[in-house]
């Protein structure tokens, strides 16, 4: 094969919104001069990772998808490689298990348990992107049912035999990821679409400086459809992207040592059968300077789904359960229609290791975060936690400017219903049941502010629309809450010390607030007008 010209690259980095330029001499390297053909017919893997393999021995630069369907397995991406898809070009995922090697990533993690195989995989590299306007398929409904079992199953298992590490499960090690970059740095993908994955649709894993930008997600074709998974990483932008999926969209995680942190994510819409924008659940190594804004919520598009509800779970989920800390979070300028709650913040102890062998993490924490300027209709009648543990509280949470209208309906049975704690279970918006309360519920937090808040309902709901189970330096500045006529309160609060409560306008009810239990240094200045007794 004739040798292609040499590729210059530029590559500029401007903080945290990097860019990723290639500058060519003469002709980009066109997958079709190596042998692929673009019909979808006939496997093009081998064409295809020639044209990355001489790419990157020349320098790196550009590998090029006219329009046309490419059928591939696993392709390996290289130092300083870009695959830029035209209009009209489509990577196709091999629909044979057998085209995607199984691979041990060298950072570990829990999702060694998970699998090992993926579409387009890249580790330890520098310089690499997947850009352009066409579309990567993973044809991931063919492998809904592709599980191994006995013999064929512990075959695969070959190389796997480590003590320290986890073993990927029979119910995922046959499912390929469509994107799985592993403790790369200096990543951009950019304007593509991407189309229904075995797995998670791209997993980035130990990364460092990662945009992703302009992409659009659809990915409903099998279990744990997640949009995409940002897992230990550093330094990431996400802007202008659109995604729909039966698992969780936006989500961060950290499986592994290191926390997930200096996180910019802006300007998305996103719609989910399950959580919308998550941090959790796995949380091994936190989550830290994470910054969200501008971001539109809605319930997926999909008739069908395997997980999740048609509305969709939690809006915003903010979960630390496998030790961790979650600090120095902003959440901003946020519209949310539909969701079972809009917010659910979870402090728990489930404790499970980063590796086999590692000992259970203790308690994490959870601490200084803020919402400001978040607006939802038709949210379920569950309603919204704010939870911690005992001698395990959230701490310095501030919700402002929240308006949130509720399908509404609770008893006053549901009122008086113990809340278990549920230490150890996974965290999700319905593992309390309905809630005491129909707007917030709110236990074991230390330094928790609501101010300007207005809560609705579209049915008369028994239930008050705040209540709060020791909680410890509570400040409630502007709330403006409906209730039904019967509602024993508009406020509830139990074993709650040092509470102000200012700025209020009650609505018609019997009681404004209601105290039970050992509360203290409780100070009110509020409207009360509307009340009869305060």
């Amino acid at each position: 094969m004739q040798k292609t010209m040499r590729i210059a690259t530029s590559c500029a980095f401007l903080g945290l919104f990097m860019s990723f330029g290639v500058a060519a001499v003469g002709d980009d390297y066109n997958v079709l001069r190596f042998g692929a053909t673009g019909k979808g017919e006939v496997l093009d893997t081998a064409a295809i990772q020639a044209a990355i393999d001489a790419c990157a021995e020349d320098g790196g630069g550009t590998v090029r998808f006219p329009a046309g369907a490419y059928l591939t397995g696993t392709l390996f991406l290289k130092d300083h490689v870009r695959l830029d898809l035209d209009s009209g070009a489509c990577i196709l995922g091999s629909p044979n298990v057998e085209d995607y090697p199984l691979m041990r990533c060298g950072f570990p993690s829990r999702t060694d348990r998970y699998t090992g195989r993926a579409l387009l995989w890249g580790e330890g590299l520098e310089d690499i992107a997947i850009t352009g306007r066409g579309t990567i398929d993973g044809q991931g409904a063919l492998f809904k049912d592709n599980k191994p079992s006995g013999e064929a199953y512990e075959k695969l298992l070959g190389a796997f035999d480590d003590a320290t590490r986890y073993r990927p499960a029979e119910a995922y090690i046959n499912r390929p990821y469509v994107i799985r970059f592993v403790s790369c740095r200096r990543v951009l993908i950019e304007g593509i679409r991407l189309r229904n994955s075995a797995m998670w649709m791209q997993h980035y894993l130990d990364c460092d400086f990662l945009t992703i930008r302009g992409i659009d997600v659809y990915n409903h074709v099998c279990h744990n459809n997640d949009m995409m998974d940002i897992d230990c990483c550093r330094n990431v932008v996400i802007a202008d992207c659109v995604g729909d999926t039966d698992d969780d969209a936006l989500t961060l995680k950290s499986t592994g040592p290191r926390p997930t942190e200096h996180v910019a994510i802006t300007n998305c819409i996103l719609r989910s059968r399950c959580n919308a924008i998550k941090a959790g659940t796995e949380s091994s190594g936190g989550f830290n300077d994470i910054a969200i804004s501008n971001c539109v919520i809605q319930p997926s598009a999909a008739d069908e789904g395997l997980y999740g509800r048609p509305e969709g779970l939690a809006g915003i989920a903010l979960e630390i359960v496998d030790g961790g800390s979650l600090e120095r979070v902003a959440i901003s300028n946020v519209v949310i229609q539909g969701t079972t709650a809009p917010i659910f913040m979870r402090l728990g102890n489930r404790a499970r290791q980063y590796k086999a062998d590692a000992p259970a993490p203790p308690v994490g924490t959870f601490r200084d975060v803020t919402l400001n300027n978040i607006v939802a209709t038709d949210a379920g009648a569950t309603g919204c936690a704010i939870a911690g543990l005992p001698d395990h509280p959230i701490e310095n949470v501030t919700l402002s400017n929240v308006r949130i209208r509720f399908l509404g309906g609770g008893t006053v049975e549901e009122i008086q219903a113990e809340v278990p704690e549920k230490e150890g279970k996974y965290p999700e918006c319905t593992m309390f049941g309905a809630l005491p309360a129909y707007g917030f519920y709110c236990r074991h937090v230390a330094g928790l502010t609501l101010r300007t808040i207005a809560l609705d309902c579209d049915a008369l709901d028994a239930r008050p629309a705040l209540a709060c189970d020791d909680v410890r330096g509570l400040r409630v500045d502007g709330l403006n809450a409906q209730v039904a006529p019967d509602a024993p309160a508009v406020m509830i609060l139990k074993a709650t010390q040092d509470a102000s409560i200012t700025g209020c306008a009650a609505p018609p009810a019997p009681t404004f607030l209601k105290l039970e239990g050992p509360c203290a240094r409780i100070n009110t200045a509020a409207d009360l007008t509307g009340v009869q007794s305060p």
